[in-house]
Formats: structure tokens, sequence, C-alpha cells
């Protein structure tokens, strides 16, 4: 593929990005914030029950209001991840496209899309779901961090190598078996990665269970919209550089021709 045809591609991704981080940032908004302030309830008042009568001292003053935080806040670290996922997802198709089976750019780029979702989002939060305020050890942070990189990027490589074995098998097998046999063995290979990688901190024994699983479900809502909106999104502007349509193609070809004048 030439390089123009990939910063083409790049650019397209990243304003898919954008455009797919707009529609997550609405979710996200809508039925995800509403959990976070239910959850910073919870803290607030575990903390007035333990401090009551305690001198537990002032409550410290926050740097960024909860208002900062949940607009200007979540739509700029939103937007950026959206931004640098479309740039990935778009060289990503690059590599892609004519290498996973006679699909057309769209339906390339939805594949692309749904394998993302699937080792970048779906895998990871199997084994760490993400959590609310008042839910996990500041302590343990950057190992719970480090821990969920390490889980997506075995579940990335696991998704590749699923790939890899699939079109290995495919002369042999056919498409359907091969296929299978891919998917069956990405299965068997993330279920061992989860069950011995270390678990996450525990969930605090009176934290609600309602609010847990609320958060939790808009989590793993906004990411698989983030996912579906960047596939269709790229997919569409992919096509119109890859595969021009006719008529305007027939109007390239003959704009040249109509310049040459009659001997």
């Amino acid at each position: 593929m030439k390089s123009a045809t990939v910063r083409a591609l790049l650019v397209r991704g990243m304003l898919a990005g954008v455009l797919a981080g707009l529609l997550s940032f609405g979710l996200a908004y809508l039925i995800g914030e509403p959990q976070v302030d239910a959850a910073i309830a919870v803290e607030e008042a575990g903390a007035a029950h333990h401090g009551h009568g305690g001198g537990g001292g002032e409550p410290e003053e926050e740097l960024v209001s909860r208002a900062v935080q949940s607009t200007a806040g979540l739509s700029t670290a939103v937007l950026v991840y959206g931004t640098a996922l479309g740039g990935i997802t778009a060289l990503a198709l690059c590599f892609a496209l004519g290498r996973v089976g006679a699909f057309g750019t769209r339906a390339t780029a939805a594949f692309v899309a749904a394998g993302g979702f699937l080792a970048v989002a779906f895998v990871p939060f199997l084994k760490y779901p993400a959590n609310p305020p008042a839910v996990g050890d500041p302590e343990t942070l950057n190992q719970r961090t480090a821990m969920f990189f390490l889980m997506i990027v075995l579940s990335v490589l696991l998704l590749i190598g699923a790939v890899l074995v699939g079109k290995k098998l495919a002369p042999r097998w056919g498409n359907w078996n091969a296929t299978i046999a891919a998917g069956a063995a990405f299965a068997v290979a993330v279920g061992i990665a989860l069950a011995f990688l270390p678990a996450g901190d525990a969930i605090p024994e009176h934290f609600p269970a309602d609010v847990l699983w609320q958060f939790r479900l808009a989590s793993i809502g906004v990411q698989a919209l983030l996912w579906a909106a960047l596939g269709l999104i790229l997919g569409e502007l992919s096509q119109r550089v890859l595969e021009p349509k006719p008529a305007q193609a027939s109007r390239q070809s003959a704009e040249p021709a109509a310049s040459v004048p009659a001997s």
C-alpha cells in the first residue's frame, strides 16, 4: 500500500476516532456519571461514619470540581483516547486489508474493530473489570494498572495468533472449520491467562452491588459503542479512499483525455 494512501487512512482513522469519541462521551455522561456520583456518595457516607465523633478533621478540598471532571475532563479524556485509538485502528486496517479473507473495505474495518473490542476491552474486562471510586486500594493502583495493560497485550497477541492459525488451517480444513478451531484455541488460551494472572482488589463488603454492577455495565457499554462507531465510520471513510465510486473514477479518467487537443 502506498504511503500516501496510508497517510490518508490514518487521518480518516483519527477523524473516525473523534466522532466515535463524541458518541461515547454522550453515553458515558448519561449512564456512567450517575454511577460515579452514586459511588462517591457511598464513599463519603462511609468516611463520615468512620469519622463521626472521632475528630476526623476537615474534608480535603477538591483541586478540580466534580462538575469539571464530569464534563470537560471526561470529554477531553474520551476524545484523546478515541483519536489515538482511531489512528491505531486505521493502521491495523492497512495491514489487514486483503489478508483476512475476501472482504471489502467496510467489512474489513468492521472485522478489525470487532477484534479490537474483543482484545482491548472485553477480555481484559473479564479479569479486571472497571471499578468506581471507593473500590480498590490506592496503594495497589500501579500494580493493578500494570496487570491490566499486561492483560491487554496478552489478549492482542493471542488474537493475532488465532488469526494466523486460522489462515494456516483454512486451505486444508476450510474457512468455517479453521475459524472454529482458531476461535477455540483463542478461548482456551485466554482462559489459561485469566486463571493464572493475579486477581484484582477485593470489593468492599458493604459496597452496594447494584451500583457496582451498573457502573461496570456502563463502562463496557461505552467501550462497545466506541468500537462499533469506530468500525462503521472508519469503514465508510476508508471506502471513499480505496474504492471510489465508478462515476467519480470515470470522470477523473475522462478529464485528462478531454484536455488533449484533437489533431
